[in-house]
C-alpha cells in the first residue's frame, strides 16, 4: 500500500524501470554544474570542500552575541549567521513602547552602528562571510555591517555574506513586514542596483521558503512559492532597468530539511531545474551563474520537539544528510534544545558537531548527487516539480505573488497544509517520537538558557548616552536628506540611508522616516 509524501504525493513500496519510462537523461540531469543543475550547481560540489557550516546565533546584548560567535568560530564554524530580536527585525528600538517585552529575546538586540561595532568586535569581515536574517530592514544592516568594515579597513568589494531581505515571505508566512508591498519591491531593487556597485561579492537577497515550511506549507508548496516570490523580485529589478544578468548571479535561497530525506532530496534537485529553466526561458539569463539556485539550508525546527529533547539529536542528523545529500551550499543544524529556549552553548556546539561528522566521518562528500539515477528519487524529483509547477501556474493566473498575496492564495494554501499535518499528528497517522507514540511517563528536568531581563534598560541607556553625544542637527540633516530619497523613485535610498546611519541615527529613527513617507502594510481581511 502506497504512503503518502509530506507533500501528499503517493510513495510506491518499489520503484523500477517503468517508473521512468520516457525519462531523458541527458534533459533532466545534464551534468553536475551544467543546465538544468538537477545534480548541483558546482562541478565538483563537496568533493572538493563541504559546504559552509553557518550556525545561527544571536541573543541579549552585543556584547553576548559576539561571545558566541567567537565560540563558533573556535569550534570551527566558516560562517556566521546572526539572529535578530523582534523590535529590530520590525524596524523600532530597543526603549519604544511597541519593543516592550521582547528586546533580546529571539536574537541580539541592535539599534546603531554602535551595536554593531561591539557586535563583530575582533570579527575580521574580510575573513568571514556572514548571513544576516533580516528582512524590512534589511538595507539598515547591510549598510551598518559595510560602516563597520570600513571603520576596520575593509573594503567593501571584499565584504561577503547575506542579507535574507525577502519581504514577501514575511506577507505570506511570517509578519515582520513594515512596509507596504511596492515601496518594499522598490527598496529591494535600491539594494540590489546599491549592491552592485559597492558591494559586488554580497548576496543581496535570500529568498526564503523555510519560514514558509515551519508554518505548514508541503514541500511542493515551499518552493512553488519561494520561486514565484523569487520571479516577482527579478521582474522588480528589470522594470527597474537593470539587466537580468547584472543582479542574478547574487541571488539566493532558503529551504528547509525534514526528517524525510527522499522529498528532501527530490525537492531540491526539483527546485534548481525549475529556476534554471524560468531564468534561461522567461528572463533571457546568459550568465551561466544566473541560472544557478544556490541555497542556504536550516534543519526543520518545527519538528523539533520539548518532550524527549535529546531525541533531536537524531532529527537534527537525518535532515542535515537529506540537506547535504540535496546539493546545499550551506548549512545551519539546530540545537536540540530549540524546542525549549534559546541554545545553550553545550547545544550549539553538538549541532556544530554534527555537521562536522556529516562532512568528515560519511562518505556523502566523496561523489557528487549520490542519488542521481535512482528509480525512486528520479520519480519523486519529477512529481514535486509537477505539483510546484501547478501551484506556479495559480499564482501566475492570479497576477503573480504580489496579487496573490493581496487574494491571500498562499497563506490559505499552506494553512490547509497545516492542518492536514495537525490532524495526522493527533489521530497518530503521523508519528511524532516522544509526543504521540514512545512517550516517557516523567520527563527529565532541563535547564535552558534565559536571556536576562535587565537586557532591555541595558539597551535604553544605551541609546540615552547615543542620542546625547551625537551631533543631532547632523542626524536630522540625514534624515530629511532619506525623506526626500523616499518620495523620489528615481533615487536610491540607501545612499542617504547610509549618511543617516554613519550620524549614528538609530533604526527606529530610520524606519520611522520611511514609514512617514511610505506608510505602514496591513493585512486585508482576505488574510
Amino acid at each position: 500500500m502506497a504512503r503518502a509524501s509530506e507533500s501528499g504525493l503517493p510513495i510506491e513500496p518499489v520503484y523500477g524501470p517503468s517508473d521512468l519510462d520516457g525519462w531523458d537523461p541527458q534533459q533532466k540531469l545534464g551534468e553536475p554544474g551544467g543546465y538544468p543543475f538537477t545534480r548541483g550547481v558546482y562541478p565538483t560540489m563537496y568533493t572538493g570542500r563541504p559546504w559552509t557550516m553557518r550556525q545561527y546565533a544571536g541573543f541579549g546584548t552585543a556584547t553576548e552575541s559576539n561571545a558566541r560567535y567567537q565560540q563558533l568560530i573556535a569550534n570551527g564554524t566558516t560562517g556566521l549567521s546572526v539572529a535578530f530580536d523582534l523590535p529590530t527585525q520590525m524596524g523600532h528600538d530597543s526603549d519604544a513602547p511597541l519593543a516592550s517585552g521582547e528586546v533580546g529575546k529571539v536574537g541580539v538586540a541592535i539599534d546603531s552602528v554602535d551595536d554593531m561595532r561591539v557586535l563583530f568586535d575582533g570579527i575580521p569581515l574580510d575573513k568571514v562571510s556572514t548571513s544576516m536574517t533580516i528582512n524590512a530592514p534589511a538595507a539598515l544592516l547591510l549598510l551598518m555591517y559595510q560602516l563597520v568594515g570600513e571603520e576596520q579597513g575593509v573594503a567593501a568589494d571584499r565584504l561577503t555574506g547575506t542579507i535574507q531581505n525577502d519581504v514577501l515571505k514575511e506577507y505570506i508566512a511570517r509578519g515582520t513586514y513594515i512596509f507596504p508591498p511596492k515601496p518594499s519591491l522598490r527598496l529591494i531593487a535600491d539594494i540590489f542596483k546599491y549592491c552592485r556597485a559597492e558591494i559586488p561579492k554580497w548576496n543581496t537577497i535570500s529568498i526564503s521558503g523555510y519560514h514558509m515550511a515551519e508554518a505548514g506549507a508541503s514541500p511542493a508548496q515551499e518552493i512553488a512559492f519561494t520561486l514565484a516570490d523569487g520571479i516577482e523580485y527579478v521582474r522588480t529589478a528589470v522594470a527597474a532597468g537593470m539587466d537580468v544578468d547584472d543582479f542574478a548571479p547574487r541571488l539566493s535561497f532558503f529551504f528547509v530539511a525534514r526528517t524525510t530525506i527522499l522529498e528532501e532530496v527530490a525537492k531540491f534537485r526539483a527546485a534548481r531545474r525549475i529556476w534554471a529553466r524560468v531564468m534561461k526561458e522567461e528572463f533571457g539569463a546568459e550568465n551561466p551563474k544566473s541560472l544557478m539556485l544556490r541555497f542556504h539550508t536550516q534543519t526543520a525546527g518545527v519538528q523539533l520537539t520539548a518532550q524527549q529533547p535529546e531525541v533531536n539529536l537524531v532529527r537534527v542528523a537525518v535532515q542535515g544528510l537529506g540537506a547535504v545529500l540535496g546539493g546545499t551550499q550551506s548549512l545551519h543544524t539546530n540545537s536540540f534544545d530549540e524546542a525549549i529556549a534559546l541554545p545553550t552553548d553545550k547545544s550549539a556546539r553538538l549541532a556544530l558537531r554534527t555537521q562536522q561528522v556529516l562532512a568528515y566521518e560519511t562518505d556523502v562528500t566523496a561523489t557528487v548527487d549520490p542519488f542521481a539515477g535512482s528509480y525512486v528519487v528520479e520519480r519523486m524529483t519529477d512529481d514535486v516539480e509537477a505539483a510546484a509547477l501547478a501551484l506556479m501556474e495559480r499564482v501566475e493566473d492570479l497576477g503573480g505573488a504580489v496579487s496573490a498575496i493581496e487574494h491571500g492564495f498562499q497563506k490559505s494554501e499552506i494553512e490547509r497544509s497545516a492542518y492536514r499535518i495537525a490532524q495526522e499528528t493527533d489521530s497518530g497517522e503521523r508519528v511524532v517520537v516522544g509526543v504521540n507514540r514512545y512517550q516517557l511517563d516523567e520527563e527529565e528536568p532541563y535547564e535552558p538558557l534565559r536571556v536576562d531581563p535587565a537586557i532591555e534598560a541595558q539597551q535604553a541607556e544605551r541609546l540615552a548616552r547615543l542620542r546625547a553625544e551625537r551631533d543631532q542637527k547632523a542626524v536630522d540633516t540625514a534624515l530629511a536628506a532619506l525623506k526626500e530619497a523616499a518620495a523620489d523613485d528615481t533615487s536610491n535610498v540607501l545612499y542617504p540611508m547610509k549618511d543617516a546611519l554613519r550620524a549614528r541615527a538609530t533604526v527606529g529613527e530610520v524606519c520611522d522616516a520611511l514609514r512617514g513617507v511610505w506608510g505602514t502594510y496591513v493585512p486585508s481581511d482576505t488574510f
